[in-house]
């Protein structure tokens, strides 16, 4: 079985209206799961006895509180350190994107589950989505203003036409280079598992004393699954970090 085929998409229950198609599919239903997981975990691990009936966490937290309330710190500290103005409205929505991105990395380990992030087409997707919506908040800000992003100051004429070019070619980088970062490390990381689980399995086939030689690979995956681990905190990390850096040029155009 070829190491790319855990990443193809397969339709689980076929629905097809008017020549459409809304088949349910793997990544549907992964993505349903890493919904379900979030809003599930905060439902089940929050104390529910106040007055009002509603949902609010531990006074003093339990593990899971304690999870919850690090990603709330992590995702505060890089919004506060990285976006200079006006930095709290934007504090839900990069906490749904690094809860998405985090929640379907950490699925993606689970064995015979599917990884979202390994397809380009979801990573750029979200990154260009994204990339819009920091253009919409220049403009709206800065009006035509917000082309001053291609032209550093006290810049000449002449230096001007080869600067702008260079400048418009990486601003338009942006978007490709935040989800391809995405997509390129999950589906390596991904794809050398199965190729170490494929050669281990090989290696337990075996007859005789050579069978205890499939004891190096499995060692071997057992590290790769804590670097995998790593992999999945670390880009999502990053994925944010990039994001803040990109809305704080949409808000003071450096």
């Amino acid at each position: 079985m070829s190491p790319l085929e855990q990443f193809q998409i397969l339709s689980l229950i076929t629905i097809k209206i008017f020549g459409f198609d809304f088949s349910i599919t793997n990544a549907l239903l992964v993505n349903i799961l890493a919904l379900l997981c979030f809003s599930g975990t905060i439902y089940f691990f929050s104390s529910h006895d106040n007055c009002f009936n509603t949902s609010s966490f531990f006074f003093i937290p339990n593990p899971w509180q304690i999870i919850f309330e690090s990603v709330y710190d992590v995702v505060s500290q890089l919004v506060y350190d990285l976006v200079s103005t006006g930095s709290e409205k934007y504090f839900p929505f990069l906490t749904v994107i690094f809860c998405f991105i985090l929640f379907n990395n950490l699925i993606g380990l689970v064995p015979y589950s599917f990884t979202i992030t390994s397809h380009l087409i979801i990573t750029f997707t979200l990154s260009f989505a994204i990339f819009i919506g920091l253009n919409i908040i220049c403009f709206q800000r800065h009006g035509l203003h917000m082309f001053s992003l291609f032209l550093p100051a006290n810049t000449t004429f002449f230096l001007a036409l080869l600067l702008v070019p260079i400048e418009f070619v990486s601003y338009i980088a942006k978007p490709i280079s935040l989800g391809v970062r995405l997509f390129i490390n999950l589906m390596a990381g991904h794809s050398l598992l199965k190729v170490i689980v494929g050669f281990a399995w090989s290696m337990l086939l075996l007859e005789g004393i050579q069978a205890f030689s499939f004891l190096l690979p499995l060692l071997i995956l057992t590290l790769l699954m804590g670097l995998e681990l790593g992999v999945a905190l670390i880009q999502t990390y990053v994925f944010i970090t990039l994001t803040c850096i990109y809305l704080n040029e949409s808000e003071v155009l450096h």
